[in-house]
């Protein structure tokens, strides 16, 4: 039996940053009790490439997503960000980062420092500089690394990638199988079968339902 848990993000996501907690002791004990699990991130990609700044009515609405989400989840934000960036509601180009350090094995490495930067260091990862600069800290300064990172997050592969990662965001959320970021999505296969593919219901506070939920399809 092939199984595939798909775990549907942007990484300037501010619900997914919520999760996180949550999430990262999902994926401790999916490796502990189902090693056979294959865990995929797919960037789904928010918003696309804008130069534009964010409309005020706009920043204002998702500064309110964070205090809510604070408010509900105890996640921690900076709101300094507001007020020393221009924000722009943009996304596509941090999600190319995390694909382009996934060529270099530091994908999920990329998605925390995106998140980090962003929730609590008031940093903008919709700029390419600030990117790069996570970029080098993801690969501690290592100079062939950074470069390599900054020709893969240009390449037009990157890009197609990424388009492909939200092409199957969309249909998962076609299927009736996603909402909206995060998801999660069970693919279920036996040997040389199509297989199956299960919406799993997320629960911001609790792991335990959610693995609950993936072990009732996998035992």
């Amino acid at each position: 039996m092939k199984t595939t848990l798909f775990y549907l993000h942007d990484p300037m996501c501010s619900w997914c940053w919520g999760f996180r907690p949550v999430w990262d002791e999902i994926q401790v004990k999916l490796r502990n009790e189902f090693p056979e699990l294959n865990l995929v991130y797919v960037a789904g990609g928010l918003a696309p490439d804008c130069d534009d700044p964010m409309p005020l009515e706009m920043c204002s609405a998702i500064e309110g997503y964070w205090k809510r989400i604070a408010t509900e989840l105890g996640a921690t934000f900076n709101h300094a960000f507001w007020t020393e960036n221009t924000p722009r509601r943009s996304t596509y180009l941090a999600c190319r980062a995390v694909l382009a350090a996934k060529r270099q094995h530091r994908e999920h490495q990329m998605v925390d420092a995106i998140q980090q930067g962003y929730y609590l260091r008031a940093m903008n990862p919709s700029d390419e500089e600030v990117l790069i600069q996570l970029a080098g800290e993801v690969f501690d300064q290592k100079r062939a690394s950074v470069d390599q990172f900054c020709t893969d997050l240009r390449a037009t592969a990157i890009d197609q990638e990424l388009q492909q990662g939200i092409r199957q965001c969309r249909q998962f959320q076609d299927q009736g199988l996603a909402g909206g970021f995060p998801s999660l999505v069970l693919s279920v296969s036996e040997k040389d079968n199509e297989g199956s593919c299960y919406g799993i219901n997320i629960d911001y506070k609790d792991a335990q339902g959610v693995l609950a939920q993936i072990a009732s399809y996998l035992k």
